[in-house]
């Protein structure tokens, strides 16, 4: 094959739906037991706001999809990188922040072409600002089969 032919071989596939994906979580840990306890947040703060973007909230989504979450700093604070994580609410709690680590900016979360398997997943994400203040929210993603 001619160079120019691979690429746009590459190209293609790259852009078809049989692209490559990235785990996100994977189908042993979805079997995993719900956390016990109640997935409360505290109520009005002026932490970060941390908003689901894409899929969008209590919506079913097939996988791969693309996760993304918006982070907003309030006032003059800036977001603090080094505090965020991302945790997958099973009992035990599984640290999703590794496998997010390219796709977290100051900005949020863009996580491109997420596998996830079938179901209802909670996912709490806590992030802090320069001044200290944290923000815990709970989001919820439903995948169908």
């Amino acid at each position: 094959m001619k160079p120019i032919e691979i690429l746009i071989a590459v190209l293609l596939f790259s852009a078809s739906p049989f692209a490559l994906s990235a785990s996100l979580i994977s189908a042993k840990e979805a079997a995993l037991p719900a956390a016990s306890g109640v997935l409360a947040t505290r109520g009005i703060s002026r932490g970060p706001s941390v908003k689901l973007t894409s899929p969008e909230a209590d919506t079913p989504v097939l996988a791969p999809f693309n996760f993304k979450v918006n982070f907003e700093a309030r006032g003059d604070s800036k977001i603090d990188l080094s505090s965020v994580k991302v945790t997958y609410m099973k009992s035990p709690f599984i640290d999703l922040t590794p496998r997010l680590k390219n796709a977290i900016s100051i900005n949020g979360i863009d996580f491109a072409n997420a596998d996830v398997p079938p179901g209802t997943h909670a996912i709490r994400i806590s992030v802090k600002d320069s001044d200290g203040r944290e923000t815990n929210s709970v989001l919820t993603i439903l995948v169908s089969k």
